[in-house]
């Protein structure tokens, strides 16, 4: 951009010293004058244009995706069948295995909430009357909420019902703000900051509370030194809570967010809030939002930067590289992330334009 206007300055120098202002002529005229203005302003127009973005610019609601594209999750159709796409660039397309870097996904629609499964990625666009929601990948099992019958190739629907259960143990009385859950390990988090957990503890995600590999009725973590939780994310085998004072605190197994040398603990250890940006000219950055993929982890700042850290599978971290992450690393791309979704080899991010 800089070298652009530079020639576009020379570009109006050269001009304004043209006939009409010629530093060799002893006189000046009107017909000079009036030339002189016209080359001005068609220089002008080719010069680059710098746009400064005021606090109540309107700014576009974005959705970037980003990971392992077979499955067609991504929701890109050229990634997969280059020839799906517009004549005549579609032909020459390769195929696009794996996406590494936030891509940005076109629709027409408003997207408020996304999420990510196991090869597929569901959508939703919340409006005054109703809300909408897409699908895209895998629909073997129906996923996706619709299936093609094998008899009559009509469009149907597979209904999952089942007779919704409370749950008592610890939870009896607790006011229950989120649950959460990815493989077969669950977390609650209370009005009033307190964790609970019930389901596996193979890989020590509930080993504060039990010897045995399983818990079957909720019990309350007694987590000492991590405040009141405020949020809770599992994964495949790791777990994530973010307490309060926007901290991020991490146990379970397999790469955690503090080095290689972290592969396992029974009790929640904090990452150091200075790995997600926070330094004595930066001192109220803190984490707002944390989410879990199977083997990967996500957080957000309130700030709007996105950090990741986990198992790279097929690309899934966004990095621009296929190695896995230690630590929390931060993925960029052309707009603030308000949301993400974590699935097993893919994301998906919902950002607000830059402009």
């Amino acid at each position: 951009m800089a070298l652009a206007a530079l020639a576009a300055r020379a570009r109006l120098g050269n001009r304004l010293r043209g006939p009409g202002l010629g530093l060799g002529r002893g006189h000046w005229t009107a017909a000079g004058r009036s030339r002189s203005r016209r080359e001005a302003a068609e220089a002008e127009a080719d010069a680059p244009v710098f746009q400064y973005v005021g606090e109540r610019a309107a700014r576009a609601d974005r959705i970037f995706v980003w990971g392992f594209s077979f499955s067609g999750a991504l929701g890109v159709p050229t990634f997969v069948l280059p020839s799906s796409g517009p004549q005549p660039h579609a032909g020459s397309r390769p195929r696009r295995r794996i996406q590494p870097v936030p891509y940005r996904l076109e629709l027409d629609q408003k997207i408020s909430s996304a999420a990510c499964g196991y090869g597929f990625t569901l959508l939703s666009s919340k409006t005054r009357d109703v809300t909408k929601v897409w699908g895209m990948g895998l629909n073997k099992d129906s996923q996706l909420g619709f299936h093609r019958s094998r008899k009559d190739k009509s469009l149907g629907h597979y209904n999952v019902t089942s007779v919704p259960t409370k749950l008592g143990g610890d939870l009896a009385g607790a006011n229950v703000v989120q649950v959460a859950s990815y493989g077969d390990c669950c977390l609650a988090v209370s009005a009033d900051g307190s964790l609970f957990g019930w389901g596996n503890s193979e890989y020590l995600q509930l080993a504060s509370v039990t010897d045995s590999t399983q818990v079957n009725v909720p019990r309350r973590l007694p987590f000492s030194g991590v405040g009141q939780v405020k949020q809770a994310a599992c994964g495949g085998t790791g777990c994530a809570v973010l307490n309060g004072e926007g901290h991020v605190f991490v146990w379970g197994y397999g790469i955690l967010g503090k080095g290689p040398n972290l592969v396992e603990t029974a009790l929640p250890e904090m990452i150091p809030p200075t790995l997600f940006g926070l330094t004595e000219f930066n001192p109220e950055v803190q984490v707002s939002r944390i989410r879990c993929g199977l083997s990967h982890f996500a957080a957000l700042t309130n700030r709007g930067e996105l950090f990741v850290w986990g198992k790279n599978i097929r690309g899934c971290l966004g990095i621009g590289r296929l190695e896995d992450q230690y630590f929390p690393w931060r993925v960029t791309m052309p707009g603030q992330p308000v949301d993400m979704a974590c699935g097993v080899d893919h994301m998906v991010t919902l950002a607000k334009s830059f402009v």
